[in-house]
Order: structure tokens, then C-alpha cells, then sequence
């Protein structure tokens, strides 16, 4: 039996809804529709409901405004750890699709390795002696440093986070600056690819998060030694890096150098002692890594103010904007007038070297000054990647290393040309008295006024480079020794996707050479070829 409405049946139907929904909507039962009723003083605690004492309504300001700036910190964490994307796009799109699982793979694990090192041991080392955070709500477990003639030089609280670390003000701080080092962790990755061992990254990344970066991280950011030549040698604020061009980039690219120096060039990078270009598998993924990692550094550089409600977010938001634009727009308009093209992976280069060179300096410069840093920025990433490869002969896949860490040195000097002194004023207790009302002197550079903070600058970058490259080279030069930091040569051949992680990037692909390397070749890992090597994927 079948049942059919007719066509003014079904009609008249709709007709009667309507009608019923809007007799439903015309009276006025609406809540609180502009919200003007919502939250009031009933909702502020107070011993006595709905009348709160003035002393009651100033801890309910305070906790609203720690509250505020809990959350503005921790969903810039968010951001930066989004960025761990990013970098996974970059380098995966410019290394060999023979590489991918193992790049992909490598990215995946320096955060599960670093967020491990960083719990157990880097935090304690990096900010066991920081003191109070304002903005956080005090920090106060965070006071124990290890000191030398009142040098300060490493952290001795927080290993844990156990004990009085067990603070909400301590894991806030925590998970902003863990994804801060999984960053550093990262950029490594990018300089060894396409020949380390798997093994070694994840030795090199528990290196990185437990050692390298948190005892350089304290020596700047920590109130170690490098922060206080302000305070004690009178040299501008001291060592100033408002979010990590030195901390973070200059000292993984630093590692990534050493790294990249020890294992050497790729097979067939170099023949007759010049530099053959191997191209990227997918360069649209790169750029989407790269426009990935511009959105996640709006976590990065605005979030290191650690308050959501300190107003200078907008200028640090924005000099973070352009800087990025304008390196990656230097850097396709110089590669297009000296190459003919706009080499589009030189322009995402061109547009994180200017994102890294503004880290330092965002807070503490104007708009056309951090335009200036980019466009610096563009045209520098683009000398260093050609200084690297062709004169030093150092095989860098992705350009991490000038990247990183050359304009991460060169947002170092930036602040201390460039810094206008309108903030910063009580940066590591430099600066923040004042008198009648009127606020201390903020940051200020070499153009204007101050050439102590160059100075300051100056110590910074030499430190930054010194400990970075040293200490990993040290550590990748016996690690070598005892397990061998580098792949086979026929690995290195094959594609490391199957040797080192059993697993295919791409296993509906076939993934075959046109040319192979001479027996001398496989035998002392030479770069000796027959002819140019070709890499063709033919769908199985």
C-alpha cells in the first residue's frame, strides 16, 4: 500500500510551518541578546554574593587579566607547534621523493624526542633560575640558578616539572618554550637530509633538547650571563632576542652546519668540484609548508610578549607580516633579475630568512625598519645558500643553515642597529626606573644612541655561533666515531625510505634511475658518476 501527499496538501503544509515559526520568533524571548545583562557582579567571587569589596574586585582583575594572558600564551603555543607542519612541507618538498617517509619521519620524531629531553632536563637547565613572570602570575618555584662570581649559567629547578614546579604559571611557560626548542630541534633535519641515519637524529635531538638549547637558552633568556652584561657591564639591556633569532635559529642552524659538515656532501652533489643541483620532488609542497610556517610565526613572535594584554602585539604582528613579505619578495625579484626566473623555492627562503631576522628585533623596531630587515633578509639568504654551496662546498638540501643561522645572527645585529627604545624599558632589569611618572628607557641601538647594545649584540652572536657549532660538532664528530652518523652509499642510492624506515612514501610509484654510481663510487662513497642521474616516478 502506498500513501502519496498531493502537491496543495504538501503546500498548504509548508505554509502552516512557516506561519507557526513565525508566530514562534515575533515575541521578545530572546535571553540577553547583546550580551549588556551578561556578567556582572554576581559573577565575581565575593563573600557576600552580588556586592564584592574593592579588595575582591581588584583579585578578580588580577586573575582576569593572568587569565587573559594564560590563554593568549598558550594558544600562541598552539600556533608554533602547528609550525612543526610546516617544516615537515619545506623539507619533504625539497629533498627526492625517494626521501620522504624518512624526512617526514625525521620531523615527526625530533618533537616526540624533544618534548621528552625538554621535560626531563632542558627546562630545569633553561629557566630554573628565572625568577617571576609577571605575566604569568609570578613563577615563584622558578629561583634556583647556578652562579659563578654572580654569573649566572644554568638553571637547577623544574626537572619534571615535579615538586613546586607543579605550578600553573610553570606549565604555561613549559609548553610555550618546549615548542620554541622543538623548533631549534627541527632545523637540523632540513642541513643533514637525504644521507644521516635515522639513529643519529634521534641522538642528535636529545642532544639538542637537553644540552644545546637550554644552557644557551639560559644564558639569554634564563637571567644567565649573557642577559645581565647590561646590569653588570652597562652594555645597553645585555644580550636582547625578543623571540629567538639567536635561541632558536641561530643555534639549530649552528647545529645543522656542524651536522651537514661531518656527513658531508650527498653522492653526486659535487662533480669536478662543482656543485650539481637536485631538485626538490614537490616544490607546491614546500610552499605550502612555507605559507604554513609564516601563519604559525604569528604564534611565535607576537606570542613572546606572554601577555595577551600588552597593546605592543599589534607592532610585533605587523613587523612580523611585512619583514616575511619583503624577504620573500627581495629574494624572487633579485633570483629573477640574476637567474632570468623567480626560483620559487629561493622566494620561500627568501620569505623565512626574513621571518627569522625579524624574531629578535620585532618588538623593539618600527614598520619601515622591519622592512628593511626582511629586504636585508631576501637578498643575504640568497648570497649564503650560494656562499655554502659553491665556496665552502657544505651540501645544504633546503638551505636551513642560511636560513637560520646566518639571518638569525643578522636579527641579532639588527636589534642593536636598529632598536628605537619606545619598549623594552626593565628588559633584564636594565632601564625600568623612572621618575614622575615617565617610563625607564626601552632597547635602544647604535642609530639611535646607544652603541653599548651593539656591543651586547655583538658578544651574543659570537656566543651563539661558538656554542652552537662547537659543542655539535663535538657531539656529531663522536657520535660518528661510535655508530656511524651517515647511511651506506647504497642506501644513500636506494632511497632511504626502505633501509632506514621499512616504509614508502610513495609505494603505488616505481621510483627508477637512469644512471648509477661507478663501483669506486659504492665502494669509498665518492661522488663518481658516469653521466647526470636522473630520478623518474612511473606510476607501477
Amino acid at each position: 500500500m502506498s500513501c502519496k501527499i498531493s502537491k496543495s496538501a504538501l503546500i498548504n503544509g509548508l505554509i502552516l510551518a512557516a506561519v507557526i515559526i513565525l508566530l514562534l520568533a515575533l515575541p521578545a524571548w530572546a535571553g540577553d541578546p547583546t550580551g549588556t545583562a551578561t556578567g556582572s557582579a554576581a559573577d565575581i567571587p565575593a563573600a557576600q554574593a552580588g556586592t564584592p569589596t574593592l579588595e575582591e574586585l581588584a583579585t578578580a582583575a588580577g586573575k582576569l587579566k593572568i587569565g587573559l594572558n594564560f590563554v593568549w600564551t598558550l594558544l600562541a603555543g598552539f600556533l608554533v607547534f602547528f609550525m612543526q607542519a610546516g617544516f615537515a612541507l619545506v623539507e619533504t618538498g625539497f629533498t627526492r621523493a625517494k626521501n620522504a617517509a624518512h624526512t617526514m619521519a625525521m620531523n615527526l620524531m625530533v618533537f616526540l624526542v624533544g618534548a621528552v629531553g625538554f621535560f626531563v632536563l632542558g627546562f630545569g637547565l633553561m629557566f630554573g633560575g628565572l625568577g617571576a613572570v609577571a605575566n604569568l602570575g609570578g613563577t615563584p618555584p622558578l629561583t634556583h640558578e647556578l652562579t659563578a662570581g654572580g654569573w649566572g649559567l644554568l638553571g637547577l629547578k623544574g626537572f619534571f616539572l615535579s615538586g613546586d614546579a607543579y605550578d600553573v604559571g610553570v606549565f604555561a611557560l613549559f609548553l610555550f618554550q618546549m615548542v620554541f626548542m622543538d623548533t631549534a630541534v627541527t632545523i637540523p633535519t632540513g642541513a643533514m637530509a637525504e644521507r644521516v641515519k635515522f639513529s643519529a637524529i634521534v641522538l642528535g635531538s636529545f642532544f639538542i633538547a637537553m644540552f644545546l638549547y637550554p644552557i644557551f637558552g639560559n644564558w639569554v633568556w634564563g637571567g644567565g650571563w649573557l642577559a645581565q652584561l647590561g646590569a653588570k657591564l652597562g652594555l645597553g639591556h645585555g644580550a636582547v632576542d625578543f623571540a629567538g633569532s639567536g635561541v632558536v635559529h641561530s643555534i639549530g642552524g649552528a647545529a645543522g652546519l656542524a651536522g651537514a659538515l661531518i656527513l658531508g656532501p650527498r653522492l653526486g652533489k659535487y662533480r669536478n668540484g662543482k656543485p650539481a643541483a637536485i631538485p626538490g620532488h614537490d616544490i607546491p609542497m614546500a610552499v605550502l609548508g612555507t605559507i604554513i610556517l609564516f601563519f604559525g610565526w604569528f604564534g611565535f613572535n607576537p606570542g613572546s610578549t606572554l601577555s595577551g594584554s600588552d597593546l605592543r602585539i599589534a607592532v610585533v604582528a605587523v613587523n612580523t607580516m611585512m619583514a616575511g613579505a619583503v624577504g620573500g619578495l627581495t629574494s624572487m625579484l633579485y633570483t629573477w633579475w640574476r637567474q632570468g626566473k623567480p626560483d620559487p623555492s629561493m622566494m620561500c627562503n627568501g620569505v623565512l630568512a626574513g621571518l627569522v631576522a625579524i624574531t629578535a628585533p620585532s618588538a623593539f623596531v618600527n614598520g619601515p625598519v622591519a622592512c628593511l630587515i626582511g629586504a636585508v633578509a631576501g637578498i643575504l639568504v640568497v648570497w649564503s645558500v650560494y656562499f655554502f654551496d659553491h665556496i665552502l662546498k657544505i651540501d645544504d638540501p633546503v638551505g636551513a643553515i642560511s636560513v637560520h643561522l646566518v639571518n638569525g645572527l643578522w636579527g641579532l645585529l639588527a636589534v642593536g642597529l636598529f632598536a628605537d627604545g619606545t619598549y623594552g624599558a626593565g628588559w633584564n632589569g636594565v632601564g625600568a626606573d623612572s621618575y614622575l611618572g615617565v617610563a625607564g628607557q626601552g632597547v635602544t641601538g647604535l642609530f639611535y644612541g646607544d652603541p653599548g647594545q651593539l656591543v651586547a649584540q655583538l658578544i651574543n652572536m659570537a656566543v651563539a655561533f661558538a656554542w652552537g657549532f662547537g659543542a655539535s660538532y663535538v657531539f656529531y664528530k663522536v657520535l660518528d666515531k661510535i655508530i656511524g652518523i651517515r647511511v651506506t652509499p647504497e642506501a644513500e642510492e636506494q632511497g632511504l625510505d626502505i633501509p632506514e624506515m621499512g616504509a614508502l612514501a610513495y609505494p603505488d610509484f616505481m621510483l627508477t634511475f637512469g644512471d648509477t654510481y661507478s663501483t669506486e663510487a659504492i665502494s669509498t662513497g665518492q661522488p663518481a658518476y658516469d653521466k647526470r642521474r636522473r630520478e623518474v616516478a612511473v606510476h607501477n
